[in-house]
């Protein structure tokens, strides 16, 4: 079963409050079962409104490897064959 969306939870979640705001204003009603009845409708209304939310259809490709997965080998010219150019270390004299 797909996942709801942040977009449809949003719809639903917005239809579901001002539909109730609006019905309890319309109605007038301040009755316990009037109450009840509108939130009831409100909810179902946000539920309507949620699953018709059109859904993200894209969906990321997946590449083709054209290059087969060997491990990368670097060379590098060993110590032994570079010749080491010696230099004559001079300290400087504690003044």
């Amino acid at each position: 079963m797909p996942r709801p969306t942040v977009a449809q939870f949003a719809y639903g979640a917005c239809t579901v409050v001002f539909s109730a705001f609006a019905l309890l204003l319309v109605s007038g009603t301040s009755s316990g079962a009037g109450i009840a009845l509108v939130v009831v409708v409100a909810l179902a209304l946000g539920l309507l409104v949620a699953v018709a939310a059109p859904r993200s259809t894209s969906r990321p490709v997946p590449v083709p490897r054209s290059l087969p997965r060997e491990p990368v080998r670097a060379t590098l010219p060993s110590p032994a064959g570079v010749p080491a150019a010696r230099e004559a270390v001079r300290e400087r004299a504690a003044s």
